[in-house]
């Protein structure tokens, strides 16, 4: 919202009076048909005032007669209207001169990088990479080398299988492609052996090629061979082969809570407030002196980048910073509630790592109580497959 008041400052907005018995109607049918209205002030019941950019002004009279209202103007605001006042002055020729030299200096700089297709690695590695080969917010754009910083970072990066860069008026757009883990091949002429990739105990071995080397109901440990990579004959002796099968064995799978009998939870009252900043490049101005008036209260934080055009940035940042009142709830727990409370949790944190619940053989849960706390243990035992191939070095 804070956007389009600037927006509107600086292309002119005028305060209106409306009076009439259907007030209320013609805001309402302004807001509905995308009208702006902001600042908006009820007098009495048939009067009220608000702001309307110079555009929508035009857009109300049709709206004014059919709700049988009276618009007057009481005031004219904004940039236009202050280079009217002055449009016979030095004055208004000089900071016109100074805005338009602005503007041009400000367009041989970069005042943002815009990232898209980045999942699993964060916008801030992005930017840090970057940064290090050469690009960064408040660089010249001649100095920007694109080619020269894509080849360092594929060459550092073996996370991105493709990363471009294009600057559009004052801003650098990244588009990456991040690279697929995948697992190492080992060829079929080379010998493997199959080990384990966690704990278990065994419940079926079945050797495609290689030799078995654990059977049904033995315990094994992650990285124990399974199927070894060999065969072994009377008169052949022992020869080595690239291993083969699938082995299933029983897993388990834990997620431990720990319930408090005695809470004390934080509950929103409903009630917030807004604190507005504006950052120029690096310089912060705070519009506000005072802390909040809350005791307790959440903070949740927007950061607007002013642009001029879609890819023309401004080195400008409104910062609206949203407090939401809080209060303490404080909530006692029975045993009972606090092992089914964390029950449900740790189920819910499980089914998240689980690979797949029909294989789920069966559910455990233990429950250590003391004075002040229930500590919850489900485990879930799982059959699953748990054999990968490992290359043999001699």
């Amino acid at each position: 919202m804070y956007i389009r008041i600037l927006l509107n400052y600086i292309l002119g907005y005028v305060n209106i009076r409306i009076e009439g018995y259907f007030v209320e109607k013609f805001i309402n049918i302004c807001i509905s048909k995308g009208i702006f209205l902001w600042n908006i002030k009820r007098e009495k019941q048939a009067t009220a005032y608000a702001n309307i950019g110079i555009k929508d002004f035009k857009k109300i009279s049709k709206i004014a007669k059919n709700t049988k209202c009276r618009i007057n103007i009481q005031s004219k605001k904004g940039l236009p209207f202050i280079f009217n006042k002055y449009r016979k002055r030095k004055v208004f020729a000089i900071l016109l001169i100074a805005v338009i030299i602005f503007i041009i200096c400000l367009s041989n700089f970069v005042w943002n990088i815009d990232i898209t297709g980045n999942v699993a690695i964060s916008k801030e590695e992005i930017l840090n990479s970057l940064e290090e080969n050469g690009l960064k917010i408040g660089m010249f754009k001649s100095k920007i080398d694109t080619k020269q910083i894509v080849n360092n970072i594929r060459l550092k990066r073996n996370d991105l299988a493709w990363i471009g860069i294009k600057v559009e008026g004052t801003n650098a757009i990244v588009k990456v492609v991040e690279a697929d883990k995948k697992p190492e091949i080992i060829n079929e002429e080379e010998y493997c052996n199959i080990v384990a990739t966690k704990e278990g105990i065994i419940v079926k071995v079945n050797a495609l090629n290689g030799t078995p080397l654990v059977k049904e109901g033995d315990t094994i440990k992650k990285g124990s061979i399974l199927i070894g990579g060999f065969l072994e004959g009377k008169y052949t002796g022992t020869r080595y082969v690239h291993a083969n099968g699938s082995v299933y064995a029983k897993v388990w799978y834990t997620q431990k809570e720990k319930i408090e009998l005695k809470q004390s939870n934080k509950v929103q009252t409903g009630l917030s407030e807004n604190k507005y900043s504006v950052k120029i490049n690096n310089f912060q101005i705070n519009f506000y002196k005072t802390l909040s008036k809350f005791e307790n209260y959440d903070t949740i934080e927007e950061i607007k980048k002013m642009k001029i055009f879609s890819n023309f940035y401004l080195p400008i940042e409104i910062i609206k910073n949203t407090n939401y009142e809080q209060t303490l709830e404080n909530k006692e727990y029975s045993i009972e509630e606090a092992k089914t409370i964390g029950e449900e949790k740790a189920k819910q944190a499980l089914e998240n790592t689980v690979p797949n619940k029909e294989d789920i053989l069966n559910t455990y849960i233990n429950y250590n109580e003391t004075p002040e706390a229930v500590e919850v243990e489900v485990i879930y035992e799982i059959l699953e497959e748990i054999g990968a191939k490992e290359k043999i070095v001699f």
